[in-house]
This record gives C-alpha cells, sequence and structure tokens, in this order.
C-alpha cells in the first residue's frame, strides 16, 4: 500500500525567522481552498513561507490522531497525503507557448516517469487523478500563462489535488484565493538581520556584533524596507562593514537611484537598491563573475564556470575565491547532492546579473561558450555511461539537465546552429533510452531535426535520425521509427558513415523484433553487428544489439544460442563495469534459466535487472523484469505475490507505452503468469491481489520485487525434514517458449 506521507520537500538551511499571523492564514487558506497563491515583492519571503505551510501540512499528516481502538474494517481512514515541491524558476518557454514544458517540469519533481507519446498535461492529469496532494509551485513568472493553463485543466480533472503557489503575480484563475505578503515588521526585520549576521560569521574590526540592537542596525531595517532577502545581503556585510557605514553607502545608492526607477513601488526600489548596492560593494572582478554566472540555469559547477565565465579579463585560476567571496556574500547558494557540490544564484540576483551581462554586450558570446560546455559534458557523458562511472553519468545528467535544455534551446533559436542541437540531441541518446525520458527525447529530436534543412552537417542529422528511430521504437511508434531509420540508412551511403548505417540496421532490426519477426530481427541485428566490428565500434548500445540477437535466438527456439549470446555480453560488461546493458542480459538468461526449470536462479538473475533498472529509472527495463518474475513467484508456489507483481506491473505499462510492444512472444510471461494465477486464486482472489499492486508507489514495488521467496506476506510450505524438495510439475515447453505455455 502507499506510505501515509510522502513528499520532496527542500530542508531548511537555517532559522524561519517571524511570520506567523501570515503562516496562520496561509494554513487556514490550504484548509478549504484548493489554489492557493502567495503574492508579493521578489526577495519578500514567498518561497519560505510556501514551504514552512507545506511543511506544516505534511508534519500533521504525520501526527494525525490513531483510529479508535479496533475500527471495523470498513471504517474510513484519513487520506495519505502527499506533498510536492516543483521549482518553476529553471522553466523556459516561448511567451504564449503551450504548457508542455512546464508538464514536463511537475513531471519531474512528482517522479513520473512516461514514454509514451501521450502529451505531458494528459500524463500528469492520468497520474492525479486518484492522488490526494499539495503541490507547491514556485517561481512561474516566466511561464505564468502556461503554468495557468496547466493548472487549471490540473484542478479540473482532479480532484484529490491542491495548489500552492508562490510568485510575485497571481494566476489569475477562477477560485484562486489571494495572499499577499508584505515585508517584515520592524521587530521581526532586526531580528532576522541579528540572527542572518550571526551566522555570516565573527564581525570584523570596527564593525557591530551580532548582539547590538541599536539605532544603526534598526535604521538599516528601516531602510531595507524590512525585505528578508536585502536583509540577508546586508548581514553579509556586518561582519566586515559597521552598521554606519553600511547606512551611508545605502543612503547614497538610494539618492543615485531616486530617479532611476520611476514609477516602481517603494519597496521593488527598495530591492533593487540593495542588490545594486551589494554589486557596487563587490570588486571588479567580482562583478564581472556575477554577471557571466547568469547565463546557468539552475545549479552549476566550479568547473562549469571556470570554463563559461573565464577569459583575459577573468583567469581561470581566480574563479574558486571568486566564487567563495560571492558565497560569502549570500550571492550564490552552495549545495552538496549525488553529483558532488554546485551553486546557484536566488532569481532576483541572476537577473540583476543578466541585465549587466547584456548591457556588457557579452551576452551571446557567453550563451555560446555555456552551448560548448554542456555539448562537450554530454559528449564526455556518452563515452563514460560506457564504463564503471555508469551511475555518476545518470545522476550527473539529472543534475545538468536544466542547463542541458537551455543549450538545447539556444541551438535551436539560432539557425546557424540548428546542426549543433542535432548533434547534442543524438549524444543525449542514453539519458533518454537508459535513464527513462524517452518523452522528453522525443521532444527535442522531433525540435532538431525539423529545424535544420536535409543535406547540411550529415553527421549530426543522421545520428539524431537513429536516435530517434530508436526512442519511436521503445515508444511503440512504428511508423515514425521506419521514417527515421529509413532516412538514415539512405544518407549514409551518400554521408560515407558505415556507423550510422550499423545504427539503422540495428534499430530496424530492433523493430522487426518486437513486431514478432524473430528471423527478419536475427538477419538485420547480426548484420548490424558484424558492421559494429568492422567499424570497431563498440559501446553500450552495440552491446544491446547482441542482447536483441539474443531475444530474437530464443524466440525461434534456439536458448542455448541465446544464453551464448548474453553471456559474451555479461562477461565484456563486467570487464569495462556496464550495468545497464547488463542488466537486460540477465533478463535474457532469467529468461533461460526459467526454461530450464530453474526458478531460484532466475529470481537471482531478475532481482539484479530490477536493482539496475531502478538505479537508472529505466522503465522499460523495470517492467520487463517485473513481468517475468511474477511467473517466477507463481512457478515458486506464491500465486498471491505474483498477483501482485503482475498489477504493478500493469499500471507501470501505462507509463512505458504500448504493453510488451504489442508482440505475442514478449506478453508469453504475462498470459502464462494470468493464467497459473488466476487458477491458483479464482478471478475475485486474483484480481484483489494485482489490485493491492496496483497502488504500490514504485520504490514499494521495487522492494517487494527484491524480498527472498516466501518473504512476500504469504507463507510458502517448505519441505518436511528430510524429504526430498518439490519440484513445479513438469510442462511440455514448445519451441519459442521457455514458459510451457504457447507464446501467442
Amino acid at each position: 500500500m502507499r506510505a501515509r506521507t510522502y513528499g520532496n520537500l527542500p530542508s531548511e538551511l537555517d532559522a524561519f525567522v517571524g511570520r506567523g499571523p501570515e503562516l496562520a492564514a496561509l494554513e487556514r487558506l490550504l484548509g478549504t481552498a484548493r489554489l492557493v497563491t502567495v503574492t508579493g515583492v521578489g526577495g519578500v519571503g514567498k518561497s519560505r513561507l510556501a514551504l514552512r505551510a507545506a511543511r506544516a501540512v505534511q508534519e500533521r499528516s504525520c501526527t494525525a490522531p490513531p483510529t479508535p481502538a479496533a475500527p471495523s474494517p470498513e471504517a474510513p481512514r484519513p487520506p495519505a497525503v502527499e506533498v510536492r515541491f516543483a521549482d518553476l524558476s529553471e522553466v523556459t518557454g516561448a511567451p504564449g507557448g503551450g504548457p508542455e514544458p512546464v508538464a514536463r517540469a511537475l513531471a519531474e519533481a512528482l517522479d513520473l516517469t512516461d514514454h509514451t507519446t501521450r502529451p505531458a498535461p494528459d500524463v500528469l492529469a492520468g497520474a492525479l487523478a486518484d492522488r490526494e496532494l499539495l503541490l507547491l509551485l514556485d517561481g512561474f513568472e516566466q511561464v505564468v500563462d502556461a503554468c495557468a493553463d496547466l493548472v487549471r485543466e490540473l484542478l479540473r480533472r482532479c480532484p484529490g489535488l491542491r495548489v500552492l503557489a508562490a510568485g510575485r503575480r497571481p494566476l489569475h484563475l477562477a477560485g484562486e484565493h489571494l495572499l499577499p505578503l508584505e515585508p517584515l515588521p520592524p521587530a521581526e526585520a532586526l531580528e532576522l538581520l541579528t540572527i542572518r549576521a550571526s551566522a555570516a560569521g565573527r564581525p570584523g574590526p570596527g564593525a557591530d556584533g551580532p548582539a547590538d540592537r541599536g539605532p544603526a542596525l534598526t535604521e538599516l531595517c528601516a531602510r531595507l524596507e524590512g525585505i528578508p532577502l536585502a536583509l540577508e545581503l546586508a548581514a553579509g556585510r556586518l561582519r566586515t562593514l559597521p552598521a554606519e557605514q553600511l547606512l551611508v553607502r545605502l543612503e547614497d545608492r538610494f539618492r543615485l537611484l531616486s530617479g532611476g526607477v520611476r514609477g516602481a513601488p517603494p519597496r521593488h526600489r527598495a530591492l533593487r537598491t540593495t542588490i545594486g548596492w551589494s554589486h557596487e560593494l563587490c570588486g571588479p572582478a567580482e562583478r564581472l563573475l556575477w554577471a557571466r554566472l547568469s547565463v546557468f540555469a539552475g545549479r552549476f559547477d566550479l568547473e562549469a564556470a571556470e570554463y563559461v565565465c573565464a577569459g583575459p579579463d577573468l583567469p581561470p585560476e581566480e574563479v574558486l575565491d571568486l566564487v567563495g567571496e560571492l558565497v560569502a556574500q549570500s550571492l550564490l547558494v552552495r549545495e552538496d547532492g549525488p553529483a558532488g557540490p554546485r551553486y546557484r544564484m536566488l532569481d532576483t540576483v541572476r537577473e540583476y546579473g543578466a541585465e549587466w551581462l547584456r548591457a556588457l554586450g557579452d551576452a551571446v558570446r557567453l550563451r555560446r561558450r555555456h552551448r560548448d560546455w554542456y555539448t562537450g559534458l554530454a559528449t564526455w557523458c556518452e563515452l563514460e555511461w560506457f564504463s564503471p562511472r555508469q551511475a555518476e553519468v545518470a545522476a550527473l545528467v539529472a543534475v545538468e539537465l536544466p542547463n542541458l535544455r537551455l543549450a538545447l534551446e539556444y541551438c535551436l533559436e539560432e539557425p546557424e546552429e540548428a546542426h549543433l542541437g542535432q548533434y547534442l540531441a543524438g549524444t543525449l541518446w542514453f539519458a533518454w533510452a537508459g535513464c527513462g525520458r524517452l518523452a522528453e527525447g522525443r521532444h527535442w529530436l522531433d525540435r532538431a531535426l525539423e529545424s535544420a534543412p536535409e543535406g547540411t552537417h550529415a553527421g549530426s542529422r543522421l545520428k539524431a535520425l537513429w536516435v530517434l528511430g530508436y526512442v519511436a521504437c521503445l515508444q511503440g511508434d512504428q511508423v515514425a521509427a521506419l521514417a527515421a531509420l529509413h532516412e538514415c540508412r539512405e544518407g549514409a551511403g551518400p554521408a560515407d558513415s558505415p556507423v550510422a548505417a550499423a545504427y539503422a540496421e540495428h534499430r530496424l532490426g530492433c523493430l522487426a523484433l518486437v513486431s514478432d519477426d524473430p528471423e527478419r530481427a536475427a538477419g538485420l541485428l547480426g548484420s548490424a553487428l558484424e558492421r559494429y566490428r568492422a567499424a570497431g565500434e563498440l559501446n553500450s548500445s552495440v552491446l544491446m544489439c547482441q542482447v536483441e540477437l539474443a531475444l530474437a535466438t530464443a524466440f525461434r527456439g534456439d536458448l542455448r544460442g541465446a544464453v551464448r549470446l548474453c553471456e559474451e555480453v555479461r562477461e565484456v560488461c563486467e570487464e569495462r563495469g556496464e550495468r545497464w546493458t547488463r542488466s537486460y542480459a540477465l533478463y535474457v538468461l532469467a529468461h533461460a534459466a526459467l526454461g530450464r526449470g530453474e526458478p531460484a536462479a532466475a529470481r537471482e538473475l531478475l532481482a539484479e535487472c530490477v536493482r539496475s533498472a531502478y538505479l537508472f529509472q529505466d522503465l522499460l527495463g523495470l517492467v520487463l523484469a517485473l513481468e517475468l518474475l511474477a511467473l517466477v513467484t507463481v512457478e515458486q508456489g506464491d500465486a498471491a505475490e505474483a498477483a501482485v507483481l503482475q498489477g504493478a506491473a500493469e499500471v507501470l505499462w501505462r507509463s512505458v507505452g504500448l504493453r510488451l510492444f504489442g508482440s505475442d512472444h514478449f506478453n508469453g510471461a504475462r498470459l502464462a503468469c494470468l493464467r497459473r494465477a488466476g487458477e491458483a486464486l479464482g478471478p475475485a482472489g486474483y484480481r484483489l491481489r494485482a489490485a493491492e499492486g496496483a497502488v504500490l508507489r514504485l520504490e514499494e514495488v521495487v522492494a517487494r520485487a527484491l524480498r527472498p521467496a516466501g518473504r512476500n506476506g504469504a507463507l510458502l510450505p517448505g519441505p518436511r525434514p528430510g524429504a526430498p524438495e518439490r519440484t513445479a510439475p513438469e510442462r511440455r515447453k514448445p519451441a519459442g517458449s521457455p514458459y510451457g505455455e504457447p507464446t501467442g
């Protein structure tokens, strides 16, 4: 069953100060309204307040009073409360564009992986239709129209959904309740300034200590209008300058800007003045780096900053110290994650830096350097995907996706750069096919191929074509796959690209395999392997070709031949530290083990498949392993648990695409499990246990699949002491089927 509470709220790194009445008002609104938007100027604390309110909802759910003792089975249980956070500040989209980019960002925040060709809004609506969810949306201003359209549709179709939004403007939707957030009152402003100054470090000579609540600090809070971001920036300066000197500099800045921002609300002027004042207090090199760092989307690492931002006027060896200074001044935030330390700018600070970058006339050059760095990163990741660093590459790509998307967007905005967009979208094939991002890959590949005319930069186009064919094949879109692969094969000859010809033939063989034509598949896949060897090509995709040839061999009735091919793949993968393709080889070996009447060996192999697929978020590999594991489980005598796994797999197929590709051969394990578990449990019993599996969360499905046989909630009878081990009744195994049932 689903866990009682879950979510992805970011942890609070420092103390939450004040806002008691506002928090109480927001919590009251969340108790009655389905759409609440916290509005206010930049830096006023909207995000922090919304996060605190969402956390309160989550904590109340965790500590809900227990149900009365010995409740009846029919007594209603309080619904599970899921709280999810989506940061939309990294989402880009054309003005007036559709909701697809926002929907993809929400799907990521909700841990939804969808391989199908369905529009992302439909995927979201289907996934949330029966969930009790509070969704916190932050940073939506640059995509407000698309966000509003999507929220309207989701609220209409998902009765258990509530939305809490935080932004500088409302969504302007029917039923929206607004909570305008004002700056902090004087006492709370002073408290925040004091706490943050203390956290920033010991004051320098002559500076005010954190305990000083004298007139200078009070006046500083007043001049900064009680805006939290402005106060935090000022707190970073109190370690080196006395409050009186800060006030003098701030007063000068106010006078300078008094005529420069006419018509702006006073509090907008206060924040902009504070950021501008922080900018003036920076040294020339710090200001230059600030402007150049604004080119990044979301988080970035030090190496990227050194490459993109360095130049004759900013030596790369100085970037580390300058980044440290910007962190110390609260202009950058350092975060540690699975891919190592990263830095990010607050939106308001980034916007100010971007204005300076445009004023310097350097924005286009920096966008190109950004594009070049992330194209190089994608190339490195593609090479390292076939190495012991495969899991590291998967984690790195997940973190760098906002910047990779920005690089793709830049390529596709500039006609002369479109071929680089094709190269980048094709190079990321492992992220699309191996890390559960088929739908996003399809989006970028389609756009890249439409953006550049045929006949130019043939190598980039051919790569994008075979990758598109691969992605479309896995999505079950055979028409699009055939069109792309035939164009690739026909163009490979004139372009003198034997490697492109090999990839096209390989993927055409994959299409034949999922179309129940193992004879043709074996011919194409075998020919592709010969082409790969002649060209000296060896990587995860090439080894996958041999795994697919093994499947075609098994479907033709030659299990020994299939085992030989997959043992070769397994050996190479283990030499190279490759895990993704290896898991598919183990899947075929599990088929063979089950066909030999060795369900325990098959379970062990499938457990490793499940671990790898979950590590890479490869839903296709995961659902294939679950289908076969369900059959193994019923072979081992636990029909009830087999039905649970089968029910979970049925739900996963909705996200993967056409169930088992519509293939009778791939469908054999599922049909065999349905028949045998149904016979053991009866129709009603099977439906009950399958329904239990259908509501499991992905991590719960994986945990359940990895339990040893006999520990899944059912008591399996063991052999009597001294009695021979029981085996399943022998069945006739027709050619092409390791299951004991016809493949059709």
